[in-house]
């Protein structure tokens, strides 16, 4: 495994990984119905624009394993771990886990005090593993379909 940063040409392989991770991986979580709200097929052009630029003016790295991406995520100036997703097929092999010492990595070079995340049903053991904590449960409207997820943060030292 390999760990990068993001350049334009992985933008399609995110956007695809994203969609196969939450209908395969968090789909243990959610119900269909909130699968796909959360990762509708209709958005999917647009993600094109709106992830392309938010993830150009993150800090993004992405996972390889050879030239496949199998993970990636990105961090916000404000601290926020804005999307952490894995491949379904490289889940609970530490890829999640190099990310994140990325990302920490950065938060300290930024001299951030925190991070910030809005972990799923699926994901917030991992974050709990990884020193966040829970500040709230959450629901949000994804759609017009209702989910919860939870608002975690992390002290940095």
């Amino acid at each position: 495994m390999k760990i990068r940063r993001y350049e334009e040409k992985d933008l399609k392989q995110i956007i695809n990984l994203f969609y196969d991770t939450v209908h395969f991986v968090n789909r243990k979580d959610y119900s269909e119905e909130q699968v796909n709200a959360w990762a509708s097929h209709n958005e999917k052009a647009s993600k094109f624009t709106t992830w392309g630029n938010s993830l150009s003016q993150n800090i993004t790295f992405v996972a390889l394993d050879h030239t496949q991406i199998i993970g990636f995520c990105d961090l916000t100036s404000a601290g926020l771990l804005d999307r952490l997703y894995i491949h379904h097929d490289y889940q609970r092999r530490g890829v999640a886990s190099a990310l994140l010492d990325e990302i920490e990595l950065s938060a300290f070079r930024m001299q951030l005090k925190k991070l910030k995340t809005e972990a799923s049903l699926t994901a917030k053991p991992f974050f709990e593993c990884k020193g966040f904590e829970t500040i709230t449960k959450q629901i949000v409207n994804k759609n017009g379909i209702k989910m919860s997820n939870y608002l975690m943060v992390k002290k940095l030292k």
